[in-house]
């Protein structure tokens, strides 16, 4: 018997084949393309989504036909929906989070939604980046749309409706369209009256590992699926991935070592608005009942891909074989000791707590003498001094953190993690299990279906650690002083933009 966990991201899928004990017994992974056709747009094609994550399932299911598959679920990219009608037509793209559309309306909801307002009912602050937006603007551009449309269903929902499951979408996924009450579990009456959208054009809503059908006879015979695969509700990916690595109890937090290093730390209760909102952060229902996460992140991931893409040759290239072997070598280069280098990692956008959006990055400290992994230790360094900037102000939310859980392609680095652990003064357990998006959404699947009586059966069941990195206390020392020159450069930066922007 076995559990299939599928994961949808923003450029690719995975679907992987756990067996009850988290034994991975199939893994595969399919990549579509973000689509572009204005400037400002970014859009998904749901058709190719869907056609890749069949594939997906369907190589994953022959693998493992001496373990029958027995439930799946779905985790996935959040604030993007898909239109479909009642007979699952699927009628359109599915516009992404940084795409520019609904932007508009920002300024009139900011008349009605003051960012306490919104954040007592919903748990965020208003963005372009959430559901809400991005349906105000197919109501008002794609009216007709708007009206076939018989749902807008988040990516989870949407490819376990495929599926054969009823429209159904669990409350962490729910909490990104901006619509969504986070006390009282429900749409909330009151936002969508504001944006003047209508309750029916929405999923209904249940926690994540709720029965919401079963996979449908042809879908199953088209996947090499048994009939009567059971389909549960899934989880927004970063709470699937909290469940796919342990982190289920306050005191724990995932380091996600992606595109973007996200902290995702676990607290019990409702927190104090104001020091969240002061700190860019959100409250969001975590996959596990009772249970609460939050954001921290910035774009390090893209960082370091500019990084390998700028400072390897086609050559180097060539010779390292393969994306992991190029990593491979360029980690190898940096150090032990803190670099000379300071880096004010303003590559891009910043996360929490300022999300600066007119800044550059900065390269403090370079000499004759600097060698390419001195660069990119000071890379690796100030991308985890921006996360600092939110983690040592923690103790006024009422956050605690005591040790992180480390994935994504970052957590393949043992210098990384040791770095990240150095500064943050904390242990980083790494798990057994690398897949912990697609393991968490084995697990939810299997608390739906009653393969685990809980949530923390599951996680023990299926979560074992390799491997702890305990901090080095004397480099977290020198690391302060590190800190502090790091914390001087956006102050500079911001003076230095505004001359350049007189001159211009």
């Amino acid at each position: 018997m076995s559990l299939i966990g599928i994961d949808v991201g923003t450029t690719g899928c995975k679907a992987a084949a756990f067996n009850e004990d988290g034994h991975l017994l199939a893994l595969h992974y399919e990549e579509y393309q973000i689509h572009k056709p204005r400037p400002g747009w970014a859009q998904l094609n749901p058709e190719e989504v869907w056609e890749k994550v069949k594939l997906a399932i369907n190589k994953v299911a022959t693998e493992c036909s001496r373990d029958p598959i027995t439930a799946l679920s779905v985790s996935s990219l959040g604030e993007a929906v898909v239109p479909v009608t009642n007979s699952r037509k699927i009628l359109g793209p599915s516009i992404l989070n940084f795409d520019q559309r609904g932007s508009e309306f920002l300024s009139t909801l900011g008349e009605q939604l003051s960012d306490e307002k919104l954040y007592s009912i919903n748990g965020n602050t208003l963005g372009n980046q959430y559901g809400l937006t991005k349906l105000m603007w197919i109501k008002q551009n794609q009216p007709d749309l708007y009206i076939q449309a018989d749902k807008f269903l988040l990516w989870s929902s949407f490819i376990a409706f495929m599926l054969g499951a009823e429209p159904f979408v669990d409350y962490s996924l729910a909490n990104r369209m901006l619509l969504f009450d986070l006390d009282k579990c429900e749409w909330s009456v009151e936002l969508l009256s504001i944006a003047n959208l209508e309750r029916s054009k929405l999923p209904d809503t249940a926690p994540s590992g709720t029965k919401i059908g079963r996979v449908s006879e042809h879908i199953a015979n088209e996947l090499n699926l048994p009939q009567d695969v059971i389909i549960t509700t899934g989880a927004h990916d970063q709470s699937a991935s909290a469940v796919g690595c342990g982190v289920i109890e306050s005191g724990k937090a995932v380091y996600n070592m992606g595109t973007f290093i996200c902290i995702t730390p676990v607290f019990n209760d409702r927190l104090n608005p104001s020091a969240m909102i002061q700190r860019g952060l959100n409250t969001e229902h975590h996959a596990v009942p009772e249970k609460y996460v939050s954001f921290i992140y910035n774009q390090g991931g893209s960082i370091i891909r500019w990084f390998r893409d700028t400072f390897t040759g086609q050559e180097e290239k060539q010779a390292a074989a393969g994306r992991d072997d190029i990593y491979n070598l360029i980690f190898s280069e940096i150090s032990k000791e803190p670099s000379n280098v300071v880096v004010l990692p303003h590559f891009t956008v910043t996360g929490p707590p300022h999300f600066i959006s007119d800044s550059s990055g900065v390269m403090v400290g370079l000499n004759l003498d600097t060698s390419r992994g001195d660069i990119l230790k000071g890379i690796l360094e100030g991308v985890t001094f921006s996360l600092m900037e939110v983690v040592d102000s923690l103790a006024e939310t009422g956050i605690e953190i005591q040790e992180y859980c480390p994935v994504g392609g970052g957590s393949k680095s043992n210098a990384w993690i040791q770095t990240s652990a150095n500064i943050l003064g904390k242990p980083f357990k790494l798990p057994v299990v690398k897949e912990a998006g697609t393991l968490g959404a084995a697990v939810i699947a299997g608390v739906g279906s009653g393969v685990y009586d809980s949530f923390e059966q599951g996680v023990e069941a299926t979560v074992k650690v390799e491997r702890t990195f305990e901090p080095d206390m004397n480099l977290n020392q020198s690391y302060q002083a590190h800190y502090q020159v790091y914390q001087g450069l956006w102050p500079l930066m911001g003076d230095y933009l505004r001359r350049l922007a007189t001159m211009n």
